[in-house]
């Protein structure tokens, strides 16, 4: 991978994840248009799943901002798949919808999702900022704290 933005994770010390392979009936990414719908990704790690638990529970709002941070490199890796590689062709970041698998009472799904939103920005810059949504959920695919799906707009 070359180019502005694959200088930028150089830079910032960051090796993207291979694109996972869905693990059920559906795709990783649909473009229509000059959208890159990418399905919810979540807590996977060099070594198999990371983060697993309920935040607010077994996991602390900083445990699950870096998950956050976690799902959204595996988003990247997804868009890098999908775009042959070129991260130079996102233009924008238009939205992102954070899962959180949270305690009854737990409140701090925005703060808990801005480990994937600061991820964006670090990366993209000012194409990285987007609309956003961060709910609070029962539960959560094998029980991992945080799920994250992205629309990008690319060239």
């Amino acid at each position: 991978m070359s180019g502005r933005i694959a200088t930028r994770l150089r830079t910032l010390g960051i090796n993207l994840p291979a694109a996972a392979s869905p693990q059920g009936a559906y795709v990783p990414w649909v473009k229509s248009g000059s959208l890159l719908f990418v399905s919810g990704q979540i807590t996977m790690g060099p070594n198999g799943l990371e983060y697993v638990g309920t935040v607010g529970k077994e996991i602390n709002v900083e445990e699950a901002k870096q998950a956050a941070r976690l799902a959204a490199l595996n988003i990247i890796a997804q868009a890098a798949s999908a775009l042959d590689g070129d991260l130079d062709r996102v233009t924008r970041v238009v939205k992102l919808t954070g899962f959180v698998n949270a305690a009854p009472g737990f409140g701090q799904h925005p703060e808990v999702v801005n480990g994937a939103s600061e991820l964006f920005v670090e990366i993209f810059g000012e194409c990285g900022r987007h609309s956003r949504a961060a709910v609070g959920v029962a539960s959560l695919p094998r029980n991992v704290a945080v799920e994250i799906e992205a629309v990008l707009e690319f060239a």
